[in-house]
């Protein structure tokens, strides 16, 4: 079967969807019918640039920034097309030449003008102003990019909900985003990680308790509220560090913060980590805090330290409360003396913290097995596949 990916972003570019795409392509081109024939025939088409980074060591086709006749004729040879997210260009192609097509939700791009499910300026979580039909509202969300911007916006917004009612499948992370998309022929398979080792950490541990964000430095993540819970904390003589993994726009902004509730002692801005370097760094985590304000559909960083085995701290939002499945603590969304009672809680009884680790593994390695993952694609686009024949 010959399996068109379109993802806009993708190597070497970083981020929750390009790894996603690579992982599921990888994956896919991997398996074989019982002949020994590989099932699929994968071409990945994006709009990222190379680079330095090397194509011919990933085992399927890249065909980077296409024009439209050529993207025109990679949709006419595919027999599925697959979306990573309501891409239009694509997406119309494929209802044009009639070819079959899944959509994959990586935002909520299909039932929000700006693709966050935020209200803006102020990044606060939105209710839904697009589906309940307060259009008003959605215009005036982004007006700050200017009316005829936001206009636009809201009117792709119709495009891709038109698009997606059409698609042989949609494919969602979390059961949560698929009841909010309404959305026909829906699915949800949660994303799949490799498996790895648990962090090693000493029992008991030694020192204060080290409390880990790890993500882009940008409103939404809820790094304010992290620090405003942080001078709670500190009011209560609690013995702790914040280790800030990442960077991002708010940066310089968030370190003058931390100067003006008096936190320099205890925050360390690390910067961007990978690798053994940044196993290093959560190996030294008591907890892993995830307070996103909103925008999250999935929540990678909640999983992969759930499999490092790390206790995972993180605001309600719907889709970490369903990857969590309980095995984490979760606090109400922006509510920064919710999120200090239960730090204060992993800093006074660290063997809950530890059961509470176990718990998260045991989580990731049935929840976010990749096996399943990729064999849940698969069965996706075998099925859409066999009908469109039909």
């Amino acid at each position: 079967m010959k399996l068109l990916f379109y993802s806009h972003f993708f190597a070497p570019s970083v981020g929750g969807v390009e790894t996603i795409v690579m992982s599921i392509a990888s994956g896919l081109a991997g398996l074989r019918d019982s002949h020994g024939v590989p099932e699929f025939e994968i071409t990945v088409v994006t709009q990222t640039p190379a680079g330095d980074y090397d194509d011919s060591a990933i085992p399927f086709r890249v065909i980077r920034r296409p024009g439209f006749s050529e993207l025109l004729r990679l949709v006419r040879n595919a027999d599925v097309v697959h979306a990573a997210g309501p891409a239009i260009a694509p997406l119309l192609l494929s209802l044009f030449t009639g070819k079959s097509f899944v959509v994959e939700h990586h935002g909520f791009q299909s039932i929000c003008p700006n693709g966050q499910l935020l209200i803006e300026p102020a990044g606060v979580p939105c209710p839904g102003h697009f589906m309940a039909r307060r259009h008003t509202q959605c215009l005036r969300c982004n007006s700050d990019q200017g009316w005829a911007s936001s206009y636009k916006l809201w009117q792709l917004t119709f495009v891709r909900r038109f698009l997606c009612a059409r698609a042989a499948g949609n494919i969602t992370p979390t059961q949560w985003l698929g009841h909010l998309l309404q959305l026909p022929r829906i699915s949800a398979i949660p994303h799949g990680l490799e498996i790895t080792e648990p962090v090693s950490r000493p029992e008991p541990p030694r020192g204060p308790a080290i409390f880990a964000f790890q993500g882009r430095l940008v409103t939404t993540k809820g790094v304010r509220l992290l620090f405003e819970a942080a001078r709670i904390l500190h009011e209560k003589n609690r013995s702790f560090e914040l280790l800030i993994i990442g960077d991002g726009p708010e940066r310089a902004s968030l370190e003058q913060f931390a100067r003006e509730l008096q936190l320099e002692a205890q925050v360390c801005f690390a910067g961007r980590l990978s690798g053994t370097r940044l196993d290093a760094a959560l190996a030294r985590a008591s907890a892993v805090v995830v307070p996103s304000l909103g925008g999250e559909v999935f929540g990678l960083v909640v999983a992969e330290n759930m499999m490092r085995a790390l206790p995972i701290v993180a605001s309600d939002l719907g889709a970490f409360v369903e990857v969590l499945g309980g095995s984490g603590l979760t606090f109400r969304t922006g509510d920064a003396a919710a999120l200090a009672a239960l730090l204060e809680r992993i800093v006074d009884d660290p063997s809950f913290a530890r059961n509470l680790g176990r718990q998260a593994r045991e989580r990731a390695l049935d929840f976010c097995a990749k096996s399943r993952m990729i064999e849940a694609h698969a069965r996706v686009y075998r099925d859409v596949h066999a009908a469109a024949k039909t």
